[in-house]
């Protein structure tokens, strides 16, 4: 894989990073199809206004900031952060920048579970509403992620070792398996569900609530530990399976780990978000050309720039088209769909 690399300190690449969002959650904030100017946006996120509820600001005001916008940035910065990391693990570990969570079918069985629990278990949402706000949906789009990967896995491995262009070609089959089983949730789906489906498939970072956020964030912290305390082994691993073996790392046991923490953290973003797709593929790829393919920088890099990538559709999403919503999974698809067929175009020597 070829990449070009910043001559900058990656200290001074990372604080850019984090300027870079920090503008674009302020402009998340402050844009939307309600005119709401910079110093009433930041006026509303005072404590004050919080503790006590006293504001000077109107009351649909404070309301549109702390109730829609400021959850949704932080819904976004949490997913778009998971979706880029788990994106940038899995091409480190089958060692090909065309390794997607949507790819090789993990965000399509991450779907149907989610499909599934909504439509079988959406009668139970009156009873239990925390249940399923915070815990089914979530629990069987990890389920339906984790299920896929290791079929996947299965069947792109033999006992010569794992073939990505095998594990590839078996996600594109099983993701138009989970494609039907979705088409027979939304068949048997009655009204209210079936619009629940729809949303779910578009992707949408409308729903956000604070259980989503607490749920989100915990698994990026969790995640980014783990995926970092491995970065090494990732290293390792890009030299070669038999050279990362002859090291002394159990290959097969991190490949285990890994994907199953992958499909976890994706499991989580569909389960709160729906489908979003091309942030984890698109960008580690721009990650590795601006920091180049140590996962110690890596992983954190692409964290920042999945966050702040997601913010930036996600305010295309809900100001191109306004007062409309529009669905973010459309706009990361019109963004990232050309930099796949440019990506495909690079790698078809490889890949033939």
């Amino acid at each position: 894989m070829q990449s070009s690399t910043s001559r900058l300190p990656f200290g001074m690449l990372l604080m850019g990073a984090f300027v870079a969002l920090y503008v674009a959650v302020i402009s998340s904030i402050t844009l939307g199809p309600m005119d709401i100017s910079f110093f009433d946006s930041l006026k509303a996120l005072l404590p004050n206004s919080w503790l006590t509820g006293e504001s000077s600001l109107p009351a649909h005001v404070q309301m549109v900031i702390q109730q829609v916008r400021l959850p949704r940035t932080l819904l976004c910065i949490a997913i778009g952060a998971l979706l880029a990391m788990s994106g940038a693990v899995m091409q480190g570990l089958f060692r090909n920048p065309l390794a997607d969570p949507g790819i090789i079918g993990v965000s399509a069985g991450a779907s149907l579970g989610a499909a599934i629990a909504i439509v079988m278990f959406g009668s139970l949402a009156a009873s239990f509403p925390i249940l399923l706000l915070f815990g089914t949906v979530p629990l069987f789009a990890f389920l339906g992620g984790a299920i896929t990967t290791v079929l996947v896995y299965k069947l792109g491995t033999s006992e010569n070792g794992t073939s990505v262009a095998m594990m590839l070609l078996a996600g594109v089959a099983i993701g138009a398996l989970a494609g039907a089983g979705l088409g027979l949730m939304n068949y048997f789906a009655d009204d209210q569900a079936l619009r629940d489906l729809a949303l779910w498939s578009m992707g949408s970072l409308a729903g956000a609530s604070w259980n989503g956020i607490l749920l989100s964030f915990s698994a990026l912290a969790i995640l980014f530990v783990l995926f970092y305390r491995d970065a090494n082994k990732l290293n390792a691993l890009l030299l070669g399976e038999a050279e990362a073996n002859h090291m002394g790392i159990n290959v097969q046991g991190l490949k285990r780990r890994l994907i199953l923490l992958t499909a976890a953290g994706v499991g989580i973003t569909v389960s709160q978000a729906g489908m979003i797709g091309f942030i984890g593929l698109i960008v580690p790829h721009v990650g590795r050309m601006i920091c180049g393919p140590n996962h110690r920088r890596l992983i954190p890099l692409a964290a920042i720039l999945g966050a702040l990538l997601l913010l930036v559709a996600d305010m295309l999403a809900r100001t191109i088209v306004a007062p409309l919503d529009m669905p973010v999974g459309i706009v990361t698809a019109i963004l990232g769909s050309p930099f796949f067929i440019w990506l495909l175009i690079q790698q078809k020597g490889k890949l033939a």
